[in-house]
């Protein structure tokens, strides 16, 4: 249970403990990182509306009625009638 010092029982014999070179390990870890970006996409839609014009001509048409009376005079109606 209990150790011994070697120094305990030989102090002439003792000596001091050897410091070996110091060991180097290396250890290469990776960690992954997922960066999330956000990047905006705008649409811009230009409608156009082309109106192609049609012309139809709507006639009209109008008619007057004229009268003319020949009347040479009051005496006429009864040579006309064969008077």
């Amino acid at each position: 249970m209990f150790r011994k010092n070697c120094c305990m029982n030989m102090p002439a014999n003792c000596m001091d403990p050897v410091v070996e070179p110091a060991i180097n390990n290396c250890v290469e870890r990776q960690f992954c990182h997922e960066v999330k970006h956000v990047c905006p996409i705008h649409t811009h839609i230009v409608n156009k509306h082309v109106y192609n014009h049609t012309y139809t001509p709507q006639y009209t048409c109008s008619e007057e009625n004229q009268i003319i009376n020949n009347d040479p005079g009051c005496c006429s109606k009864f040579i006309n009638n064969g008077f």
